[in-house]
């Protein structure tokens, strides 16, 4: 609406020069080229009062068009059919008085912890000093807010800009304090992205079906959070409640299956239908998002537990996609549109962390994940604990002070591709998690036999991680290569996805795995991994079939220094305190140690160098057999002495393998039979 006092300030300044006039005629002059002006000033500020008053009604009457309200408060809005403005004050009487409606938030928010990061954003943001992708600085989007702001190339920032989680601060700061300055800055930015941000062609960066679905969520959220305020007017109320109408509508059109965008979409849809049962619609998003939820968890989830990414940050966040449409609907009474199988299915997928992640909580960080802190699943494994009543949860949550802990050291989830073999679940217990498993997609990477070794509370031998989406597309696919992972390469070359178990016999003093993946047209890598007494680890990779060239096996350790041996085709990494790793390769003819360039990424945008080598091999002919045996001994104050001698000349690839293992004097035959 129009600033009529500013109009009015204007004309009496106009009019006040008549008083300086002397002359009559030209007082007469004068006095009608400033009626003529205020002619000019009363028409535009009728117009541009009249129009957005029509602005508004026109948005008040489509909201109205949109929801379907009980009886008896739809004849009491209907009273005000002549009056849009009056209807929209008799709607938001009716949603700050609504109580039917059950949402997490008002459980949760008295009891939220708000962090110094919290308050940095919120404070911020009231400055509109934006957080977009959390790896780079905040940046001041302007005094009239660019929602497109690039201050990076890379698109992460624009994207995550768009899903607003800084307004996820502002309401818990404003939930905590009561300050209005974080619930009237919320409603004005609110209304400027409504305004600035129609879902058409020029506004793709806001309007992907992630952020939509991410606002979905986030925005009922906030809804509970700032209703009661005084600055959540009937305008704020009609912006927020059209936008939540054509986020539903769009996110009808998006279904990416097999994604964990098609979680996003299908929850953003779900708490919009749930909590807004008014909208005309909202039966057939809600019918519509649970459809998309029960198909999903069949689809994307194998049956070991593992999502199908490969990706444990994505398999944590499905699992939160998965169980918070459930909770809302549980909340609502309406948790009969899942089956029972559907929180059994979620169970299994909690059981993952709990054997895939290192001893100190940490991840391995395959594909798209990132190693996070120590700890950092506790809360989830309270959570859990509760939830399905089980006490090895609540064992890793309490870190063993309460609960049961797992009944087992040795964990194969077949389907996906991963094992895990540790020697025990304290904090510095040995930890081998190695993968070898379908192609996972976009956040998956070919690097089928890789591993990660974890001792002494450190892990010695991490993945190279991710480093990066979009803002550096060299640097991603660097980190994207076979060989820059612990595994098997022809040439240097990238392998397929092509696996296959052949074996897994955990025991008391030798646990067992033998996988193979077929990464070249005419070359198989088998690798058998033999943990010997809980204590240290021999590989044993064979290339099996036609292809020549140069046969390489790559480790790669964690930043720091190392110490190389030529002659004795052996490294070891080089901490002054703590545990350390040994990697020596058995001799034979015409092998090869050399130092590779070797980067390893723990956060999102950084990466730093660590020591990486390779074992080489020349195979020169197809009927070539290439064997490589290996020992990777974490130890904490000496080297251990380990010899290794297989036993007869058995055929690569054959079926039967054994070998003489002498440590520091006590010998032992090990093996399989396939």
């Amino acid at each position: 609406m129009a600033n009529f006092a500013h109009w009015r300030i204007i004309i009496q300044r106009v009019t006040s020069n008549t008083i300086k006039i002397k002359n009559y005629n030209e007082m007469k002059r004068s006095l009608f080229k400033q009626l003529l002006l205020m002619i000019i000033l009363f028409c535009f500020l009728f117009e541009n009062g009249f129009a957005q008053q029509k602005g508004n009604s026109s948005e008040i009457e489509k909201l109205l068009s949109r929801i379907n309200l009980p009886e008896n408060r739809l004849e009491q809005i209907t009273l005000f059919a002549e009056n849009p403005e009056k209807s929209a004050k008799e709607l938001l009487n009716y949603y700050k008085n609504r109580t039917a409606v059950k949402h997490p938030i008002n459980l949760t928010t008295k009891k939220e912890i708000v962090t110094d990061k919290d308050l940095k954003w919120a404070n911020d943001a009231l400055q509109h000093i934006f957080v977009g992708q959390p790896a780079y600085p905040s940046h001041f989007c302007g005094e009239d807010i660019d929602w497109s702001s690039r201050p990076v190339p890379d698109n992460e920032w624009v994207w995550q800009l768009n899903r607003m989680y800084f307004w996820n601060s502002m309401a818990k700061v404003y939930a905590k304090i009561g300050d209005e300055k974080y619930a009237k800055e919320w409603c004005e930015q609110l209304i400027d992205w409504t305004r600035k941000n129609p879902n058409n062609e020029d506004h793709k960066y806001a309007w992907r079906s992630i952020e939509t679905g991410i606002r979905g969520y986030n925005w009922t959220g906030l809804y509970h959070q700032f209703i009661q305020s005084p600055h959540f007017t009937p305008e704020v109320l009609v912006a927020f409640l059209n936008s939540m109408y054509d986020h539903a509508e769009f996110l009808m059109t998006e279904y990416r299956s097999r994604s964990n965008w098609g979680l996003m979409e299908a929850e953003g849809m779900a708490f919009i239908a749930i909590n807004f049962p008014e909208f005309v619609d909202s039966e057939k998003w809600k019918t519509e998002a649970f459809r998309r939820l029960n198909n999903e968890i069949n689809i994307q989830v194998y049956p070991d537990g593992h999502q199908r990414e490969l990706a444990m940050g994505y398999h944590l966040g499905c699992i939160r996609w998965f169980f918070r449409t459930y909770e809302l609907a549980k909340l609502n009474g309406i948790e009969n549109a899942f089956p029972e199988s559907y929180l059994e299915m979620i169970e299994l997928m909690c059981e993952v962390p709990m054997k895939l992640c290192l001893p100190d909580g940490t991840n391995a960080q395959f594909g798209d994940a990132w190693a996070g802190t120590p700890g950092q699943h506790s809360d989830k494994f309270l959570e859990w604990s509760k939830q399905f009543a089980r006490h090895d949860f609540l064992y890793l949550a309490t870190e063993g002070e309460q609960g049961i802990k797992p009944n087992k050291t040795a964990f194969a989830l077949k389907e996906s591709g991963l094992y895990s073999l540790r020697s025990s679940w304290d904090k510095d217990a040995i930890c081998l998690v190695l993968k070898c498993g379908p192609d996972g997609g976009g956040h998956s990477q070919p690097d089928n036999g890789t591993f990660a070794l974890y001792a002494g509370g450190r892990n010695l031998m991490p993945d190279a991680g991710s480093y990066i989406y979009s803002g550096n597309p060299e640097g991603r696919k660097w980190f994207r290569q076979t060989k820059v992972h612990q595994t098997l390469t022809l040439n240097g070359e990238d392998t397929k996805y092509a696996p296959k178990l052949l074996k897994w016999q955990p025991g008391e003093n030798l646990d067992l795995l033998v996988v193979e993946n077929a990464g070249y047209e005419n070359l198989t890598h088998r690798r058998s991994v033999f943990f010997v007494d809980k204590k240290y680890f021999i590989i044993v990779d064979e290339a099996i079939g036609t292809g020549i060239g140069d046969v390489d096996i790559h480790f790669q350790l964690a930043p720091g220094d190392a110490v190389f041996n030529d002659k004795e085709f052996s490294v070891k990494s080089d901490f002054k305190e703590g545990w350390n790793v040994f990697v020596q390769t058995q001799k034979q003819n015409g092998l090869e140690l050399t130092e590779e360039e070797g980067w390893v990424s723990f956060v999102y945008t950084k990466k730093e160098p660590r020591p990486a080598f390779r074992y080489r091999l020349k195979k020169e002919n197809d009927s070539e057999q290439i064997r490589f045996v290996t020992v990777v001994a974490p130890f904490e104050k000496e080297i251990p002495n380990i010899k290794v001698e297989i036993v007869g000349d058995p055929k690569i690839g054959s079926s039967i393998l054994q070998f003489k293992i002498d440590e520091n004097g006590m010998k032992k035959i090990i093996g399989y039979s396939l």
